[in-house]
C-alpha cells in the first residue's frame, strides 16, 4: 500500500511539473544546465537506476540520500530568498512611486512660476515697444509724404517740359518724358479730388491731344493724300513721332498707318485702273510684281521709320490684297463674257501662288480684329523682297528662294492669307464647271487628277492640309459612286426587258470612278514620296567615310519620320470609311519609297565601317517606322495588313543585307563572295559591283572579285539572271564576321 501511495505521489508531482515546449525552451536558454534533474523528459525511475545500477551499489544509498537532501535544502533556501526579494521589490516600487509623485508636484509648481513671469515679461515688452511703434508709423507716413511731394515736383516739372518740347517738336525727348509723366500721374489717381492735382492731369491730357493732332499734321505734310506734291523721304522727326504715337491714343497710330498705306498704294490705283490694258487677268502677274517692288522700296526707304511692332510691310501687303480683290471683282463683273477657262485658271494659279508667297513671308498677325500680336521670332535682318522677276518663271523661282532651309511648322497648311485675293474668282467658277461638263468622258477622272497636278505647274505637287482632305474626299466619293453605279447596273438589268439586258452596260462609268480612285491614291503617294526626297538626297550626300562613331538615328531619318507622321494620320482619318484604299495607299507608298531608298543607298560611297554601322542603324529605324506606318499616330493600334508587312520586311531586309555585305571584310575573297551570295538573293553582278563601289575598292581589286562571283554562281539561262534558285546552290559560310554580330547587338540594345 505504501508503494502505491509513493507511485501516486510521483505521478502527481510529474503532472504538476509538466511544462509546455515553449516554456521549457525559454528556461533552457536563460538557465542552461546539464543536470539530469533539469531535463524536460526527466524520469525518476531511470534516474534512480542510474544511481544504483547494481544491488551492490545500494550500499551507498545513505550517502546518495544525504546529497539529495542537501540539494533540497539549498533549493528551499533559494526559493525563500527569491520570495523575500519579491516582497522587498514591491515595497521599493511603492516608495519610488510616492517620490515620483512628489517630484511632479514640485515641477508643476515651477512651471506655474515660469508662466507667471513670462506674462509679466510680455506686458513689459508691450509697454517698451509702444513708443517704438508710434515712431515707426510716423516714419512711414513721413516717407510717404516726402515721396508724394517728390512725385508732385516731378509731375509739375514734367508737364512744363512736355508742353515746351511739344511746341519745339522734340519728339524723341517727348516719347521718354511722356511715358514717365503718365507713370507718375498714376500715383496721384486717388488724389484727383485736389484741384492742383486735377489741373496737372488735365494739362497732361491736353498735351496728349495736341501731340496727336500735331503728329497727324506732320505726316500729312510729309505724305500728302491729295495734290501733286511728292512724298517725302524718311525723317528722324517722324520716326520719333511714331514712338510718341505708340504711347498716345491707339486711334492716332491707326490714322498714321491708314494715311501712309493709302498714299503708298495711290500709284497702284492709277496704274491698274479699270480702263488700262494692264488691269485685265492676262496681265495679273504685273500686279503682284508691282507690290513686291513697292515692298522692296518701303524696306529700303522707310523700314526704320516705323516701329517694327507695327508690321508695316505686312499691312501694306494686306491692304494691297483688299484693294486688288475689289478691283478684280469689279473688272470681272464688267467683262464677264471675256473670261474663258484657261485665262481663269491662269489668274487663279498666279493669285494662289502669291497668297502662298505672303504666307511664307508674313505671320498674318495683322489680319485678326486689327490687333497687333508679337511674332515668336523677329523679322529677318536682310530684305526678303529683293527678287528678279523679268519672267513668270523667274518669279516662281524667286518666291521659293531661301525657304528650303526654314523649318516647316506642323500647321503649315493653315495659310492665313488663303482667299484674301482669290475669293473674287468664286462667282466666276461656273466657267470652269461648264467647261468640264462639256468635256467629261470615260477619261473624266483624269481631268480631276490633272487639275490637281497642275497646282504647282510642272513641279511636283506639295499639297496643303485642305488639299489632302479634298483628294481623300474625291477618293471616298468615287468609291461610293463606283459601288452605287455597279448596284444601279444590276438593278436596271433586273427591271428592264430580258431582251434589253445585254444592252445595259455601265462599265465605262465604273472605269471612270476606278481611274479617279487610282489617280487619287497615286497623288497621295506622290505627295508623301516627294516630301521624303530631300531627306534621301541628304543621306546620299553625307560623308560616310568620315563617320567616327555610331550615334542615334541620323537627321534625315528624323525628317522622313516627321513627314510620315504629318501626312499618314490625315489620310487615314479621311479614308476611315474606305479602309481597303488606305491599305492600297500604304502598299503603293512602300513599293515606291523602299526601291528609291535602296537606290540612294547605293549612292552613299565610299563608306567606312563605322559609317556602314550608322547606316544600318538608320535603316533599321526606318524599317520599324514603316512597319508601324498604317497605325502611326493613332490611339488605337491595329495590326498592319500582312500584304503590306511582307513588302516592307522584304524590301528593308534587302537594304540591311546590302549594308551587312558592305561591312564584311573583303579578304579573304572567297569568304566575302560567299557571304554576298548568302545574304542577297539576286546574286547579279550589277548589284555586286555597286556594293564594291560602296566599299571604295579600286577597279583592279573588283575584277578578281567579279570573276570569283561568276565562278561561284552558274550562268543563268536567258532572262533568268539573278533568280533566287541559283543563289540557293551557292555555298554559304558557317557564320558571319564578329563585327556584324556586334552591330546587331548594338541595334537591339538601342531599340
Amino acid at each position: 500500500k505504501m508503494e502505491e501511495e509513493e507511485l501516486e505521489f510521483v505521478e502527481e508531482l510529474e503532472a504538476v511539473l509538466q511544462l509546455t515546449p515553449e516554456v521549457q525552451l525559454a528556461i533552457e536558454q536563460v538557465f542552461p544546465s546539464q543536470d539530469p534533474l533539469d531535463r524536460a523528459d526527466f524520469n525518476a525511475v531511470e534516474y534512480i537506476n542510474t544511481l544504483f545500477p547494481t544491488e551492490q551499489s545500494l550500499a551507498n544509498i545513505d550517502e546518495v540520500v544525504n546529497k539529495i537532501r542537501l540539494k533540497i535544502r539549498r533549493l528551499d533556501d533559494n526559493i525563500r530568498t527569491v520570495v523575500r526579494g519579491q516582497t522587498n521589490v514591491g515595497q521599493d516600487g511603492r516608495q519610488a512611486l510616492e517620490e515620483a509623485q512628489k517630484a511632479i508636484q514640485q515641477l508643476f509648481g515651477k512651471i506655474k512660476d515660469i508662466k507667471d513671469k513670462a506674462e509679466k515679461s510680455e506686458q513689459m515688452v508691450k509697454e517698451i515697444t509702444r513708443d517704438i511703434k508710434q515712431l515707426d508709423h510716423a516714419k512711414r507716413h513721413l516717407t510717404t509724404s516726402i515721396t508724394t511731394l517728390n512725385h508732385l515736383h516731378m509731375l509739375a516739372g514734367g508737364v512744363d517740359s512736355l508742353e515746351a518740347m511739344t511746341r519745339r517738336r522734340q519728339y524723341g525727348e517727348v516719347a521718354n518724358l511722356l511715358q514717365g509723366v503718365m507713370n507718375v500721374l498714376e500715383h496721384f489717381h486717388k488724389y484727383m479730388g485736389i484741384p492742383q492735382i486735377r489741373q496737372l492731369s488735365e494739362r497732361v491730357k491736353a498735351a496728349q491731344t495736341e501731340l496727336g493732332q500735331q503728329i497727324l499734321v506732320d505726316f500729312e505734310e510729309a505724305f500728302p493724300s491729295q495734290g501733286t506734291k511728292r512724298p517725302g523721304g524718311p525723317s528722324n522727326v517722324l520716326r520719333d513721332a511714331c514712338l510718341v504715337a505708340n504711347i498716345l491714343d491707339p486711334r492716332i497710330k491707326q490714322e498714321i498707318i491708314k494715311k501712309f498705306i493709302k498714299q503708298h498704294l495711290s500709284e497702284y490705283l492709277v496704274l491698274f485702273q479699270e480702263n488700262q490694258d494692264v488691269a485685265w487677268l492676262d496681265k495679273i502677274d504685273r500686279r503682284y510684281a508691282w507690290v513686291k517692288r513697292q515692298l522692296v522700296d518701303y524696306e529700303e526707304k522707310y523700314g526704320r521709320m516705323f516701329p517694327r511692332e507695327w508690321y508695316m510691310t505686312e499691312r501694306i501687303a494686306v491692304e494691297f490684297c483688299h484693294v486688288t480683290r475689289a478691283e478684280l471683282a469689279k473688272i470681272m463683273r464688267a467683262r464677264a463674257k471675256e473670261i474663258e477657262v484657261k485665262l481663269l485658271l491662269f489668274a487663279i494659279q498666279r493669285t494662289t501662288n502669291f497668297e502662298g508667297f505672303l504666307a511664307k513671308r508674313f505671320s498674318g498677325c495683322t489680319l485678326s480684329d486689327g490687333t497687333l500680336k508679337k511674332l515668336e521670332s523677329p523679322p529677318p535682318s536682310t530684305n526678303p523682297f529683293l527678287e528678279d522677276e523679268p519672267t513668270p518663271e523667274m518669279e516662281e523661282l524667286a518666291m521659293e528662294k531661301g525657304e528650303l532651309d526654314q523649318p516647316k511648322k506642323p500647321k503649315a497648311p493653315d495659310n492665313p492669307f488663303h482667299g484674301i485675293v482669290s475669293k473674287c474668282f468664286e462667282p466666276h467658277l461656273y466657267v470652269y464647271i461648264e467647261s468640264q461638263d462639256k468635256t467629261t468622258t470615260s477619261s473624266g477622272g483624269l481631268t480631276i487628277s490633272s487639275l490637281l497636278k497642275e497646282k504647282e505647274g510642272s513641279e511636283v505637287a506639295k499639297f496643303t492640309l485642305e488639299e489632302l482632305c479634298l483628294i481623300c474626299s474625291i477618293l471616298s466619293t468615287a468609291e461610293y459612286c463606283l459601288a452605287t453605279t455597279q448596284q444601279l447596273e444590276e438593278k436596271l438589268k433586273e427591271k428592264v426587258d430580258v431582251s434589253l439586258t445585254e444592252r445595259i452596260n455601265l462599265m465605262g462609268e465604273m472605269d471612270t470612278f476606278s481611274t479617279v480612285i487610282s489617280s487619287s491614291i497615286q497623288l497621295l503617294v506622290q505627295d508623301l514620296d516627294a516630301a521624303c526626297d530631300p531627306a534621301l538626297t541628304a543621306m546620299s550626300k553625307m560623308q560616310w567615310q568620315n563617320v567616327e562613331h555610331v550615334g542615334d538615328q541620323s537627321p534625315y531619318v528624323t525628317s522622313v519620320i516627321l513627314h510620315i507622321k504629318q501626312n499618314v494620320p490625315i489620310i487615314r482619318d479621311n479614308l476611315a470609311s474606305t479602309r481597303k484604299y488606305f491599305t492600297q495607299f500604304c502598299i503603293k507608298f512602300a513599293n515606291s519609297f523602299i526601291p528609291k531608298f535602296i537606290t540612294h543607298l547605293f549612292k552613299c560611297k565610299p563608306i567606312s565601317m563605322v559609317g556602314a554601322e550608322q547606316l544600318l542603324l538608320d535603316t533599321h529605324s526606318l524599317k520599324m517606322v514603316l512597319l508601324d506606318l498604317p497605325s502611326i499616330g493613332s490611339q488605337v493600334v491595329r495590326k498592319a495588313p500582312a500584304s503590306y508587312t511582307k513588302i516592307v520586311v522584304k524590301g528593308m531586309t534587302r537594304a540591311e543585307m546590302i549594308l551587312k555585305v558592305v561591312m564584311a571584310p573583303h579578304e579573304p575573297l572567297v569568304v566575302f563572295v560567299d557571304n554576298y551570295i548568302k545574304l542577297l538573293t539576286d546574286c547579279n553582278a550589277e548589284t555586286f559591283q555597286k556594293i564594291l563601289d560602296m566599299k571604295g575598292l579600286k577597279r583592279s581589286e573588283q575584277s578578281s572579285m567579279l570573276e570569283l562571283l561568276r565562278q561561284r554562281v552558274p550562268t543563268p539561262p536567258s532572262g533568268a539572271e539573278g533568280s533566287s534558285s541559283l543563289c540557293l546552290m551557292a555555298p554559304t559560310p558557317e557564320q558571319e564576321s564578329s563585327r556584324i554580330r556586334k552591330l546587331e547587338k548594338l541595334i537591339k540594345k538601342r531599340l
